[in-house]
């Protein structure tokens, strides 16, 4: 079995031999995916992502998606994830790696999150999740609060793959487009 590393190394690899356009055209089918599933469209509040450049694209959604659900984006404090609610593009600012983070209050009430949809490095046949090494996700996911919450990775098809080599803190996900 490949370690973490390599994983992580191969996925990197594997990017660089799609171009922009491909992983947007991609990153739309994913979007496009996540609109018709029945956990989706049957949820009323949504904790999503704010995409990096190499993951699925969930911005092009966002504000849609917001005129009919409550959209919660998680924010990196310190070591941890904290979660806002998404108001829209102007209460957006950039924060830890780059990354664009609603500046709203803190949300809270985890009782109301019926679906989260999380982002990987790497996802395999079992949907264990591979993140990018400093355990934000894993952290939040273990919370009770959590426990029942359906979490859906989402992946290009190339971060597919045969096994990922998994910790005891690791959280795997319910489902994985």
């Amino acid at each position: 079995m490949k370690s973490k590393k390599e994983i992580r190394q191969a996925v990197r690899n594997e990017k660089k031999l799609h171009s922009a356009e491909e992983l947007l055209q991609q990153s739309k089918q994913i979007m496009s995916l996540l609109e018709m599933h029945e956990r989706f469209q049957k949820a009323h509040v949504v904790m999503l992502y704010y995409a990096l450049m190499d993951e699925p694209q969930t911005q092009l959604c966002l504000d849609k998606w917001a005129e009919s659900k409550r959209i919660i984006l998680p924010v990196v404090e310190g070591d941890h994830l904290l979660l806002r609610e998404y108001r829209g593009k102007g209460d957006l600012k950039e924060g830890a790696f780059h990354i664009l983070e609603p500046q709203d209050a803190v949300f809270t009430d985890f009782s109301l999150i019926d679906l989260i949809v999380v982002p990987g490095v790497a996802f395999d046949g079992s949907c264990r999740r591979l993140g990018r090494g400093k355990g934000y996700y894993d952290k939040l996911l273990c919370l009770p609060a959590f426990s029942n919450v359906f979490k859906l990775g989402i992946c290009f098809d190339f971060q597919k793959v045969d096994e990922v080599p998994v910790d005891e803190n690791d959280i795997a996900m319910d489902e994985v487009l």
